[in-house]
């Protein structure tokens, strides 16, 4: 087995790609990286160099990957190891360049070391911490993992970092009115009135998906998505051509929700699907509209899940307003490698501490979730 690493998605074939990576998650498919890449969303000036991670045996087959990139900084990864770099800057280190195993701008789980064969994937995440050690980086980070992956990057020598995000789930509801029936009377009743509320102007909600979706519903997707973008973290991390590039490349696995106002969409919901999962992306609106935000993004997510017969609605990272209405706290999970032991030991003391906090906060938080209690 050998071990290269690939500048760029489009340079893996497609089909190799997609026949590793599943087709559970479409933030992990080689269109949806490859639109990134291609659109200039990630690269050099972006601070997101691509480096996959390819693991190829003596017959130049490939057996497993990872989307590994190359960070100058620590933006649009939803972990947030701002602190580290500055302690580590400060005692005289440089923590940039440092090496992410991660889809870019998703705080979304899933697998980061592509391959069904769990051996081929622990040998790929051994690699690439000897590559992270041999070219003097200052650590390894894989975000968002999966169960099996965490395990497996335990196992090499990582330590694991937990976070918490909110899912709604599908217990077997028929509709919407049948998971409102499992609520609280109370909590029944703001629902019904923040989805009134949310309409009384007379707005129409539309659904489009795949090839439904015209190049000028995504200008005005993409004027929602630059407005938010500006008021929550400055500067977008996604560019006009990536959502053309990525709605051709997933079809109708793209879901977009509307809101529209005399025939014109003014607010927009962005959604992927997978194979279980409904995933919410983004969000924005050029007209303020009371509890809009909530009936796009988690209403219409939860009726679209219930139709389709899907397991989960993920919608995005953290929040806890999401609590209230029927979304519920989950664990999500990260590993790490630093390489200078003295931090590393320092960063191991803040994990644990941190690891404590998370897990009382979600066992707090489902004392308050929204559905009716036993007694």
């Amino acid at each position: 087995m050998k071990v290269r690493a690939a500048s760029s998605v489009a340079s893996i074939g497609r089909a190799v790609w997609d026949a590793l990576a599943g087709e559970d998650n479409p933030f992990l498919s080689h269109g949806f990286l490859a639109a990134l890449e291609e659109s200039g969303s990630v690269g050099a000036e972006a601070g997101w160099l691509p480096r996959h991670l390819v693991l190829e045996d003596d017959e130049g087959g490939i057996r497993a990957l990872a989307p590994a990139y190359l960070k100058g900084h620590s933006q649009g990864e939803y972990v947030f190891d701002h602190g580290w770099a500055q302690a580590y800057e400060q005692a005289g280190g440089r923590y940039y360049p440092k090496y992410q195993i991660a889809v870019p701008f998703t705080p979304v789980s899933g697998p980061r070391l592509l391959s069904a064969d769990a051996e081929a994937a622990a040998m790929l995440a051994r690699a690439a911490i000897e590559i992270t050690a041999e070219n003097g980086l200052s650590s390894l980070h894989a975000t968002f993992l999966n169960e099996r992956d965490a395990r497996i990057c335990a196992d090499a020598g990582m330590m694991l970092r937990y976070g918490e995000q909110f899912h709604w789930f599908n217990r077997g509801y028929g509709s919407f009115e049948d998971f409102l029936a499992a609520l609280s009377s109370r909590k029944r009743k703001n629902i019904r009135k923040e989805r009134r509320k949310a309409l009384e102007s007379g707005l129409e909600i539309r659904i489009l998906r795949g090839n439904e979706i015209s190049e000028g519903d995504w200008d005005a997707f993409f004027a929602f998505y630059l407005d938010t973008g500006s008021r929550k973290w400055g500067r977008p991390y996604l560019n006009r051509g990536f959502f053309s590039l990525m709605a051709a490349a997933l079809g109708n696995r793209v879901v977009l929700m509307q809101a529209i106002s005399s025939g014109r969409p003014v607010a927009g919901a962005l959604n992927l699907l997978g194979s279980d999962a409904l995933y919410g992306r983004y969000w924005g609106a050029s007209e303020r509209h009371d509890f809009l935000h909530f009936e796009l993004c988690y209403y219409q997510a939860i009726e679209f899940a219930i139709a389709h017969g899907l397991a989960r609605v993920e919608a995005g990272a953290q929040g806890p307003h999401k609590l209230a209405r029927g979304y519920e706290p989950v664990r999500t999970v990260s590993a790490h490698w630093i390489a200078d032991p003295a931090f590393r030991d320092a960063v191991a003391r803040f994990l644990r501490a941190e690891a404590e906090e998370v897990s009382a906060e979600i066992d707090y938080l489902n004392m308050f979730t929204p559905f009716k209690k036993d007694g």
